[in-house]
């Protein structure tokens, strides 16, 4: 099987510091090719596989103000379909472009829906011929057939189990109110305990008015975006980790690595959460910031070899790359079967 890996081109593939979209992508990859299958990773030109490299954008956009994102990302989508002829199949980490020039396509696309950043991009998705894989059963639109849910999964040879834990509180993601990093700052001043902030400013107003005024190196720190070497060290030295989320949050990898750390989660029931936390063993979902510092102790007091173990049977990189083999084999089957690109959905046989 030949697959073409359409990452996206905002960060390098695999990110250094934030880039969840580019995150999976590498993940993915390079478990398929460890698997066997010929992969060419459509993305950044400083990007690194053990497949196959490709693409147009010399480095991350989102990094170099001299880059815009749009006439890059459409560089990139154009110059991966030119190619897709030579493929049996295209994996889309990109959003809802490539799918504006799907119908050029030679071959079947599949799309995973990492989010939809607006209810005015769905347009593109309900009408182009692709499959699609949601990233959870609670990120699902309505006006789209699904395939699949495909939970992501992680680098847990990254993220060392740590048995001993911390005393601190963490909150790690883009600093941002859909995250809570405010929320976060009250929950650990009334659970009493002192905590660590990590992730990139996405909005530099909330960060200056409602964060950094707390910020002393003490009872609140801030360590910048942490990439994926500091990752582990940082969410397995902590008691918890908080994800106050003020969105419906679609997966939540930040959660996920915590758990493999054998850190456990203090969180809000929205979105993805209630699928991807385990009620006791892996963390709490509460409501509210007075909810989360009562429940600290409690995940404080969890089993942690329980909740890395969980992490490890749920999130891993293995069951996350055969789950999207058996998704390309239902497309493909389907394809050669009708001899046309007929998408099968989840809940539809193969004919």
């Amino acid at each position: 099987m030949k697959v073409a890996m359409l990452a996206p081109v905002a960060w390098r593939t695999p990110p250094q510091h934030y880039g969840p979209w580019e995150q999976i992508a590498s993940h993915l990859a390079e478990g398929l090719v460890a698997r066997g299958v010929d992969v060419t990773l459509f993305a950044t030109l400083d990007s690194r596989t053990a497949g196959k490299l490709d693409g147009v954008c010399p480095h991350g956009y989102a990094e170099d103000p001299a880059l815009d994102g749009r006439v890059w990302e459409a560089l990139h989508v154009a110059h991966a379909l030119a190619r897709s002829g030579e493929f049996d199949l295209v994996h889309n980490h990109l959003d809802w472009l490539p799918l504006a020039f799907a119908a050029h396509a030679r071959a079947p696309m599949v799309t995973t829906v990492h989010g939809f950043s607006d209810p005015r991009i769905v347009p593109a998705y309900s009408r182009a011929a692709s499959a699609y894989v949601s990233i959870s059963d609670a990120d699902r639109s309505p006006e789209l057939d699904y395939v699949a849910t495909v939970h992501h999964g992680i680098d847990l040879a990254a993220l060392p189990f740590s048995a001993a834990g911390g005393e601190d509180l963490v909150v790690l993601g883009r600093i941002h109110p859909d995250k809570g990093t405010a929320a976060a700052i009250e929950i650990a001043r009334i659970a009493g305990r002192r905590l660590v902030i990590c992730g990139i400013v996405q909005d530099e107003r909330y960060f200056a008015e409602q964060v950094l005024p707390h910020v002393d190196g003490d009872a609140v720190s801030y360590l910048g975006p942490v990439g994926p070497s500091r990752r582990a060290e940082v969410l397995g030295s902590a008691a918890a980790l908080l994800h106050p989320i003020a969105f419906d949050e679609p997966f939540g990898l930040a959660v996920v690595e915590a758990m493999a750390c054998g850190t456990p989660v203090v969180t809000y029931p929205r979105g993805a959460m209630p699928e991807i936390v385990d009620e006791a063993v892996t963390g709490f979902l509460v409501d509210g910031p007075a909810a989360a510092a009562a429940a600290v102790d409690r995940a404080a007091g969890l089993d942690r070899a329980a909740c890395r173990a969980t992490a490890s049977r749920r999130f891993s990189t293995a069951r996350m790359v055969t789950d999207y083999l058996a998704v390309y084999g239902r497309i493909l089957a389907s394809r050669a079967s009708t001899g046309t690109l007929a998408i099968p959905t989840r809940e539809s046989p193969i004919p």
